[in-house]
């Protein structure tokens, strides 16, 4: 499965033009879907989402005019109670969309998109800078965009003052996509890390606390369960990925590395074990299966009894989460989020 960036800048390579949507914040408090992306074709095609609903199609009717216009737009949105309720936003559904057109034919563009890859595949920090306008008037942005990599070389196009660029990617704002006005301009910061995708293996009311928390600290998740009932988007609304299972024990094909995180919150013992053995034979850089240490004693002298050895059990974060002594599903989603932002802050510490 091809990462966002990986099909924008295969498009753009391939000398295709399209129109990058992305969700962000106009100021204070975002909607849930800040950073969430969404890459509209010029036949109105779409990879990716940005909540679905009104607020995506009216981007993707945007989009046209975009492409009419070969200029770059920002459209502040404010949707209804029942709007803000299919997207899952907060804040009164409001915020901005910044429809971005990416000229295959400009160079400039083709680097960028080759270079976010790249920062992606190293592992390696950079910020992806777009310049929106002067901060006046931004539904008509003259557009500049560049990558900052994390030494402070620059891949793109950027005008500005000496130390401007340190400014945008200084601050406290590391993670979360946001916008700045330096200087008279408006830019559109946006953070390019590996921070990981969280494979939550069960549905239930854990999970559905359990991803969008994740997702606003920037894990990507991923939800899977076999009950298309359990795994539907009026439970996990966008962004959240969903796969229906046939069953536990034939999972998909899942791009599974040392950034991905997988949690283990089944419904049952033997579904638990099941993606524990798969998940034991992974390179994942995280695996927290919740339940007791009673029932996870058990588990691992039944797997003990199948080959599997201590070095293995070591690797098993069990009972899953930090020790908040969390109850509810709310505490409990909680205290395994904090162990991911952890565990995903030891791993980058030690990359240093």
């Amino acid at each position: 499965m091809k990462s966002f960036f990986r099909q924008v800048s295969d498009l753009v390579a391939d000398k295709e033009s399209i129109v990058v949507a992305t969700i962000f914040d106009k100021s204070g408090s975002a909607p849930r879907t800040a950073g969430a992306k969404m890459v509209v074709r010029r036949d109105g095609a779409i990879i990716g989402t940005i909540g679905g609903g009104r607020l995506e199609a009216d981007a993707v009717r945007l989009a046209g005019e975009v492409f009419r216009s070969r200029r770059s737009v920002v459209q502040p949105f404010d949707l209804s109670g029942q709007d803000v309720a299919g997207m899952d936003m907060i804040c009164g559904g409001q915020g901005e969309v910044l429809l971005d057109f990416i000229d295959a034919d400009d160079r400039d563009n083709v680097a960028v998109y080759r270079e976010v890859c790249a920062a992606l595949q190293r592992r390696e920090k950079a910020w992806l800078i777009t310049a929106l306008g002067d901060g006046q008037d931004c539904s008509r942005p003259a557009r500049q965009q560049c990558l900052v990599r994390q030494g402070g070389s620059l891949v793109g196009r950027f005008d500005g003052e000496p130390g401007f660029l340190a400014k945008l990617t200084e601050g406290p704002a590391k993670i979360a996509i946001h916008a700045e006005v330096l200087e008279g301009r408006r830019c559109l910061v946006e953070p390019i890390r590996p921070t990981g995708v969280v494979f939550v293996f069960g549905a239930g009311h854990v999970s559905q606390k359990l991803a969008p928390l994740a997702e606003t600290v920037g894990f990507k998740t991923v939800v899977l369960d076999d009950r298309a009932e359990y795994a539907s988007r009026e439970r996990f609304p966008a962004p959240a990925e969903l796969i229906v299972l046939e069953d536990f024990g034939r999972l998909p094909s899942l791009d599974i590395d040392g950034d991905s995180y997988i949690v283990i919150v089944t419904r049952g013992h033997l579904h638990d074990r099941t993606v524990l053995e798969w998940a034991l034979r992974t390179d994942a850089g995280y695996i927290g299966m919740i339940g007791s240490r009673r029932k996870r004693d058990k588990l691992y002298a039944a797997m003990a009894e199948q080959g599997f050895g201590e070095g293995d059990f070591r690797r098993v974060y069990s009972p899953i989460g930090t020790d908040i002594l969390a109850e509810t599903p709310e505490e409990l989603a909680v205290s395994i989020v904090g162990e991911l932002i952890r565990v995903r802050a030891e791993r980058e510490n030690a990359r240093r």
